[in-house]
């Protein structure tokens, strides 16, 4: 393996030294190997670390999200893929732009242009940071699944575990607001035949995720749950698999699933418990007590304490099933992806000091054998 200064590698990509020294600093590209004269050595690895902090730094990321993208244990040719990913949006972003930048010179060629229109043209060209936002919400949310289907104890897992108290029964017209990345119907076979089954997000990345995973097998569109887009009594059943405490309004967005469900209809929502998964907090506030993995608490907004008392107003009858299970941990990297897809400040926090995080967590590992994390969450069907 070939190795080179600071000088050389900067050159050889095409960037000064001072931004390979500052990258240096903040823990984001650590030297190979340093001499004892203290001179940095760069190999052929770390240059492909290089360039993809490049390319997501120039797609919009910042040096934050970048942070966790770069040292999780992903391969150079996945890394490719996801940047292929992401250009594709950001080209698809621009076509439409361009097309909305035509369409507004011919309407005042023809005198005929609305300045209103002017508000949509300026929101998207405002709108290309949601690129990154959709690919970050998107792919946070596949991390936090993956560690719970890899480290579970409870062998059924929660999407079939939920899936399995869903009564189809007469369901003809299905809502689930929430849906993120469709996860609940995977693997999961039902007759959509002569039904009408809506999966929808606020986010319209998940959506055009959702999409491309179902094809026309589900309605799929993008709806605020404080304003359901439906008429009054339309469906059968709603699902809200861990998205109320999401909500601005919570009374608002109750009341919009209460008036588009039918008076025989249920209402199925999920949430979590205040001791969900409290060991990870624990643990990093053990690392720096600064790091806040979220910057509230969820279950104080809408958990498994307090939901009957917030349901009552909307709902005549209310039934409570916990699904039991914990989280057995045996490698690192798993949870520091989980950490570091969080919503609160660890990144900034634990990104400059990554190594020394993993050092960290792999001692606790290695001194217990395992990380136990305990689950408490839960399904209220609503009538």
């Amino acid at each position: 393996m070939n190795y080179y200064k600071t000088g050389q590698f900067a050159k050889m990509a095409n960037v000064s030294e001072r931004t390979i020294r500052y990258y240096d600093k903040i823990g984001l590209l650590k030297p190979s190997f340093v001499m004892d004269n203290g001179y940095r050595q760069y190999s052929e690895k770390d240059f492909i670390k290089l360039q993809k902090i490049l390319a997501l730094k120039h797609l919009g990321f910042s040096i934050e999200d970048i942070f966790p993208m770069v040292t999780s244990n992903q391969k150079f040719e996945d890394s490719l893929n996801l940047q292929i990913s992401l250009v594709n949006s950001r080209i698809a972003h621009l076509q439409v732009l361009k097309d909305a930048l035509q369409t507004t010179i011919r309407q005042i060629e023809n005198d005929s242009f609305d300045w209103k229109d002017l508000i949509s043209l300026v929101q998207m060209t405002n709108d290309d940071s949601k690129i990154v936002e959709q690919y970050m919400d998107s792919n946070n949310l596949k991390v936090r699944i993956q560690l719970h289907n890899q480290f579970s104890t409870n062998p059924q897992g929660w999407f079939p575990w939920l899936y399995s108290q869903i009564n189809f029964n007469g369901v003809n017209r299905l809502l689930e607001v929430g849906c993120g990345n469709g996860q609940l119907w995977e693997n999961n076979s039902i007759n959509l035949r002569n039904r009408e089954f809506f999966l929808s997000d606020s986010s319209e990345g998940m959506i055009n995720e959702v999409r491309q995973k179902f094809g026309k097998d589900f309605n799929c569109m993008v709806v605020d749950c404080e304003k359901i887009p439906f008429k009054d009594h339309y469906f059968d059943c709603i699902i809200a698999n861990h998205v109320l405490f999401y909500l601005s309004d919570l009374d608002q967005g109750l009341s919009e699933i209460k008036r588009v469900l039918k008076p025989n209809g249920i209402f199925y929502c999920s949430t979590y418990g205040k001791s969900h998964m409290k060991e990870i907090q624990d643990i990093v506030k053990g690392f720096d007590e600064r790091i806040e993995l979220s910057s509230n608490h969820l279950y104080d907004k809408f958990g498994l304490e307090n939901a009957d008392e917030l349901l009552k107003p909307f709902f005549k009858h209310i039934e409570k099933k916990e699904y039991k299970d914990s989280l057995l941990i045996n490698q690192a990297q798993p949870l520091i992806d989980y950490i570091m897809s969080c919503h609160g400040n660890q990144n900034e926090l634990i990104g400059p000091r990554m190594e020394e995080f993993k050092t960290y967590i792999q001692e606790i590992i290695e001194k217990n054998g395992s990380i136990f994390v305990s689950k408490q969450a839960g399904i209220l069907l609503c009538r």
